[in-house]
């Protein structure tokens, strides 16, 4: 069920479960359940979780295993992934997985899908299965990544799909699940004219990247408008668009506490070896390159930061600049020296102080 709270902007969460030097795996997921159960009360629209693999500060490697989890300890938000990296699965076991997860909340289950691995080459050749599988399968992969889309669509679906195989007159079908009643919600996720270009032809929901990648979003949204097929998932194109969060009493502090997820991501551009996120006092010691600052300084720019008033403006001059009445946050804040480990303040402080704006 879509939430019920009037607002101007509609509100969403992005997670990667991220995990600070002060926690263990199992610390960060107390914190996601609690962000989650957060986003719940006060009225936000959809949690999404990402894939990311063998990286010290994010344990989102299995969406639906979180989906699952955060279902037993909320009540109405949406949960969905943002994304499965599906180029990492077989479409049917994809299917399967998320069938089971809106058989056991209806109408609360978005699938976002990307084409990106979502990790390191060594990674991710790991998660195909070392057996029989080179560069040539990977690309092969890659390219079949709109026949993989749709597979995993028709397998969803009540009717399943109906295989011809040789030396048998009828066809065989083939079913994600037995009895399907409804359908998760299927979404394109993207961070480059690609994905605008195939959500548009085929004509799925669309996200954009742009916490990850401001450069190319205003053209993929016009893009995805533009050339926008409807389709039985879609009528009429339907989008939004991520962005990083931090929002705290104070820009000041706003922006300190958002300092070691930027320092993790020049680390990560920069190929230096990743760590679990800083706590704010050792991100404020920390010496960059000037290739490190310039990246730490386009990711202030393009995020949602500063005090409430502050930052609920920006959010609605990114909603009207690119047109969407959508915006999904990722709060990205870190913590102090001395915070439980199985809390994320502020994070939580984020959502919080956008909801009682916006809402």
């Amino acid at each position: 069920m879509e939430s019920a709270v009037e607002s101007d902007v509609r509100l969403s969460v992005l997670d990667l479960v991220p995990v600070r030097s002060d926690q263990t795996t199992s610390d960060a997921l107390a914190a996601t359940v609690h962000l989650a159960q957060t986003a719940d009360e006060l009225g936000y629209t959809r949690f999404w979780v990402a894939e990311h693999h063998n990286m010290p500060a994010v344990a989102a490697t299995s969406p639906p295993v979180v989906i699952a989890y955060l279902a037993a300890h909320t009540k109405q938000l949406r949960l969905g992934s943002g994304g499965v990296m599906l180029p990492n699965h077989a479409p049917l076991a994809v299917a399967e997985q998320f069938a089971l997860l809106e058989a056991a909340v209806p109408g609360r289950i978005d699938l976002g899908i990307g084409r990106a691995p979502g990790s390191d080459p060594v990674t991710s050749l790991a998660l195909r299965g070392f057996k029989g599988r080179d560069a040539q399968a990977e690309r092969e992969d890659i390219e079949n990544f709109p026949q993989y889309l749709d597979d995993v669509a028709a397998l969803m679906s009540a009717s399943g799909v109906q295989i011809a195989l040789r030396g048998r007159r009828e066809n065989y079908g083939l079913k994600a699940t037995p009895a399907a009643a409804s359908e998760p919600r299927l979404w394109l996720l993207g961070s480059s004219m690609y994905s605008a270009h195939l959500a548009a032809a085929k004509g799925l929901p669309y996200v954009f990247a742009h916490h990850f990648s401001g450069q190319d979003t205003e053209e993929a949204l016009a893009t995805y408008r533009s050339e926008f097929r409807p389709s039985d998932l879609a009528s009429e194109p339907t989008t939004f668009m991520t962005v990083n969060a931090s929002v705290a009493p104070t820009r000041e502090e706003a922006e300190a506490l958002m300092l070691p997820n930027l320092h993790m991501m020049a680390f990560l551009r920069t190929g230096m070896p990743l760590r679990a996120l800083d706590l704010v006092e050792d991100a404020e010691v920390v010496e960059l390159t000037h290739q490190q600052q310039a990246i730490v300084d386009a990711g202030r720019a393009r995020a949602i930061i500063g005090s409430p008033a502050e930052a609920a403006d920006q959010v609605r001059a990114l909603a009207a600049h690119f047109d969407v009445d959508e915006v999904m946050v990722n709060p990205v804040g870190s913590a102090y020296r001395g915070v439980d480990p199985r809390t994320s303040p502020a994070r939580d402080q984020t959502l919080t102080l956008l909801a009682k704006e916006l809402f």
